[in-house]
């Protein structure tokens, strides 16, 4: 985008404004959205509580057994692979076939002396993969404690 300097002169600034949105990539959307192996790339968010960090994932049209998920040192890896059905029957003719399914990978590091790796909890709903990770004891933020000066 072109920074313009207002100068009350706005008939110079309407080529700029139609320059930037007709050489915009409109017709190539993939390439922005997408991973060079043409697999999407899910959302996820992170929060974290006083006791854990939730993981979701967004990844809608998959079931859990879509998903492999490893935890190989202080490295927790997600993948999905989901393959395309393959029909064979010679009663129905597609017109137009575009579903496709791809596969992904992502990995999240996590800080050994923070998280509870051994307690990390999974599930799957409603199109989000969810992953609580409980935090170590000593981790913890502890509650605001009043100190009496003597």
């Amino acid at each position: 985008m072109t920074m313009l300097r207002k100068n009350g002169n706005y008939v110079n600034q309407f080529p700029t404004f139609f320059d930037d949105f007709l050489n915009r990539d409109i017709f190539n959307w993939g390439s922005q959205n997408f991973s060079n192996t043409n697999s999407t790339i899910p959302a996820v968010n992170i929060k974290e509580t006083n006791d854990e960090y939730v993981v979701e994932v967004a990844a809608p049209g998959m079931t859990k057994k879509d998903f492999s998920v490893q935890l190989v040192g202080n490295n927790l890896t997600i993948t999905s692979q989901k393959e395309n059905e393959v029909m064979n029957d010679e009663n129905v003719k597609y017109r137009s076939r575009e579903f496709s399914y791809q596969s992904f990978l992502r990995t999240f590091t996590l800080q050994n002396d923070v998280v509870d790796t051994e307690n990390i909890q999974a599930k799957y709903e409603d199109g989000l993969l969810h992953f609580l990770i409980p935090k170590k004891e000593h981790a913890k933020q502890k509650q605001p404690r009043l100190i009496e000066i003597a």
